[in-house]
């Protein structure tokens, strides 16, 4: 078994279930997954170590997913305003949740690291303290306390944009 093989092994399922967290959508989520391992794959003699390799992964995987949706972005058709979608919500009602979802991820990224990195781990990888802790080299109280001025942080920049919910 090469070094690769290990290293897909042990964090495939990490890295699906973070970009089935990121995505919301199972097949996206296996799509990005692998191309993420093909990415990592052709860059591995370029890993320094410098973190945790579970870490550099989601790296991968989240530039990948954004990548993704900047390359897919629809315009929806005028017709499509008036469409009521599948769950009934109306045609503006999901494009305020997609508003706001896009205000989320950008407030989310206007926040410098570790905060950033741990609140994701944390909301879109599902981890618990202790396994955040262990990748960050710190303990559990300090992932915690960490996401926790993350969460603060977010709630606050939202409030400047007018944003309460």
């Amino acid at each position: 078994m090469t070094d690769f093989d290990k290293i897909y092994s042990m964090y495939f399922k990490d890295v699906y279930l973070y970009l089935r967290r990121l995505s919301g959508d199972e097949h996206l989520a296996e799509e990005i997954t692998a191309q993420t391992f093909y990415k990592a794959l052709k860059s591995l003699d370029k890993f320094r170590g410098d973190c945790d390799i579970r870490v550099w992964l989601c790296q991968i995987a989240k530039n990948s997913y954004y990548t993704h949706i900047e390359k897919n972005k629809r315009v929806e058709s005028l017709d499509a305003k008036n469409a009521e979608a599948a769950d009934g919500k109306s045609f503006t009602d999901i494009i305020e949740d997609k508003e706001a979802a896009k205000l989320i991820q950008s407030v989310l990224h206007s926040i410098e690291d570790p905060y950033k990195e741990v609140f994701m781990w944390r909301v879109y990888a599902d981890m618990s303290f202790k396994e955040i802790g262990r990748i960050f080299s710190k303990s559990e109280n300090w992932a915690c306390v960490t996401y926790h001025r993350a969460k603060k942080m977010i709630k606050e920049r939202l409030e400047e944009y007018g944003y309460e919910n």
